[in-house]
């Protein structure tokens, strides 16, 4: 239960992390495809955040070296690629039925809600695995 309750806090920084940098790339830019580019961003951030504590304070993963740890990452991100669909499905679809910026947010949270449960199990069974070597 604690384990859930540190992943739920992780969770909910990275989260804001995302938004906030979505948030502050749509202050600073307003041109052509300022809402994909802000999603992307917010994305690239919120992948950083929550890569760096979960390695540290989920699955307890040290890596061996710089390169040991690029291997990690590049596999923990390729497990987010399902989890990013769920995302940016959510977030996506409330911007076009909603057409605000505060819904198309809630639509993200839930969205990144959803897909950390199932990035969760993904990490756990197949990038962090306890006792075996990648």
């Amino acid at each position: 239960m604690k384990l859930a309750a540190i992943y739920a806090l992780l969770a909910a920084l990275a989260t804001i992390c995302n938004i906030a940098a979505q948030d502050a790339f749509l202050f600073a830019y307003g041109g052509p495809y300022d809402i994909f580019l802000s999603v992307l961003v917010g994305t690239g951030a919120g992948l950083i955040v929550k890569y760096v504590l979960d390695k540290r304070y989920i699955f307890c993963f040290k890596a061996d070296n710089m390169a040991h740890d690029g291997r990690i990452f590049l596999l923990y991100s390729l497990m987010g690629v399902f989890t990013t669909v769920i995302f940016w499905g959510f977030e996506f679809t409330f911007h076009l039925i909603f057409q605000t910026d505060t819904l198309r947010y809630v639509g993200g949270v839930i969205g990144l809600a959803i897909g950390y449960l199932a990035k969760y199990k993904l990490d756990k069974r197949y990038v962090f695995r306890v006792g075996e070597s990648d």
